[in-house]
């Protein structure tokens, strides 16, 4: 009689293709142990990445050494406990922030960039530098779209973008920001396109790119899918479901250099 506690082998096969809870096998009426406790350090890992301080003065000298204009904002979120709590807070600007932003805002751009710590300081640690890495000779290589200011914000939710492009005259903002951890990704950053942004803008407005982590989507592969968002998000103006990531079987559009009115 086999041991219920080895799964046979074409389900243990699954487990060479995903990092889901697959193929776990059985001890009695429960997992194995060695199931258990992973699943018990997976979830310690996840509560952390949620809880983790935010590196922001760390981030803006990493992005600053890359020749990019960056500034410093947080939201209305006083800690993480009100954070965690209000998520309205998370998408508002405080005040002095706000006002930092406008005096800085000397003229419109065409892209902006937020990196907010959202739910996963870890992973914008993690991968929202190298990221940008990627991004800048992708973004000029064709219709040179120049990334005209950049934003670190503490206590960000997504949405906080639209305030902070709103105020900077952004044609578009890309915000950057730690995803909902997972029991299988603690670190797993996502990305946010939002075309003429302001508050109120709905996440039928947005383009996503997610799940940007080591057993995920690779910073390369990120970077071109943004990359060819942004670029045909100016060209139709649109982002969201107006704009369906065809990056895998279609070439960008050439984009126009105005800056609307």
């Amino acid at each position: 009689m086999s041991d219920p506690a080895v799964p046979r082998r074409p389900t243990l096969d699954l487990r060479s293709l995903t990092p889901a809870r697959v193929a776990l096998g059985r001890s009695g009426a429960s997992v194995p142990t060695h199931a258990l406790l992973d699943f018990t350090l997976d979830h310690a890992r996840a509560r952390d990445a949620v809880h983790a301080a935010f590196d922001a003065s760390r981030l803006v000298s990493d992005l600053r050494a890359l020749g990019l204009v960056v500034a410093e904002a947080r939201s209305q979120a006083a800690d993480r406990r009100d954070y965690l709590r209000r998520p309205d807070l998370g998408r508002q600007l405080d005040a002095d922030s706000a006002q930092l932003l406008a005096r800085s805002a000397s003229h419109p751009c065409r892209l902006a960039i937020v990196i907010g710590d959202g739910l996963s300081a870890a992973a914008v640690h993690a991968h929202a530098v190298e990221l940008v890495k990627h991004l800048l000779p992708l973004l000029a290589e064709a219709d040179g779209v120049a990334i005209g200011n950049v934003v670190v914000a503490s206590g960000a939710r997504v949405a906080l973008g639209d305030e902070i492009g709103a105020i900077l005259g952004a044609q578009m903002v890309v915000t950057l920001i730690g995803e909902r951890p997972g029991l299988s990704a603690p670190d797993s950053l996502g990305v946010y396109l939002t075309f003429a942004p302001r508050p109120g803008r709905t996440d039928a407005e947005r383009n996503c790119v997610s799940n940007i982590h080591k057993a995920g989507l690779s910073h390369d592969e990120a970077a071109f899918k943004i990359t060819w968002l942004v670029r045909e998000g100016l060209a139709r103006q649109a982002t969201g479901v107006a704009l369906k990531d065809e990056s895998a079987d279609r070439a960008p559009r050439r984009i126009g250099t105005a800056l609307p009115e």
